[in-house]
């Protein structure tokens, strides 16, 4: 974690170099918590192959989240830069996150994700960018219509939070 000014904490460098579905996801929870004071344990992730035009769900009353599998693979196939993909994943599991904690207005939780994004990154950052802008800006200038995605199993991200910590 960064400081400027030795005033707040950016998460721009984590996020960035993140290697995983786990290491976004922690900063997911650390910039919630930093922005909005809010904090749930005991989530699962799912992949799963959605309409290219849902980026991913929180099944209500669940520890579930479910991430669009293809929508981030045609993502990682037009962006080779490890950053852009991260700020996408973190946007989504961010907003699917803010329902798991408690708020269902779909209006309430875009103004949330830029206001965490604006804080925890600062404004200049892809991930304030693609919450200011929605995800979707990513794939303006591709012919979603005609892309033929395969149909593959649900999987379970294993690892996903620390399995090793008692929820107390």
């Amino acid at each position: 974690m960064n400081s400027t000014n030795g005033e707040k904490p950016l998460f721009s460098e984590s996020l960035d170099k993140a290697k995983s579905y786990a290491e976004v996801w922690q900063i997911v929870q650390q910039t919630a918590e930093y922005a909005l004071c809010k904090r749930r344990n005991s989530m699962m992730l799912f992949l799963d192959d959605l309409p290219l035009g849902l980026g991913a769900y929180y099944p209500v009353g669940t520890n579930n989240i479910v991430l669009n599998r293809s929508l981030v693979d045609v993502v990682e196939s037009q962006f080779s830069d490890k950053p852009t993909v991260n700020a996408l994943i973190y946007n989504l599991l961010l907003h699917e996150y803010l329902h798991a904690l408690g708020d269902m207005s779909e209006v309430g939780v875009r103004r949330d994700v830029v206001a965490v994004a604006q804080k925890s990154f600062g404004e200049a950052h892809i991930a304030t960018v693609l919450a200011r802008k929605s995800p979707w800006v990513l794939l303006k200038n591709l012919p979603l219509g005609r892309m033929a995605l395969p149909k593959r199993v649900m999987e379970i991200v294993h690892d996903f939070e620390n399995p090793g910590r008692y929820i107390v």
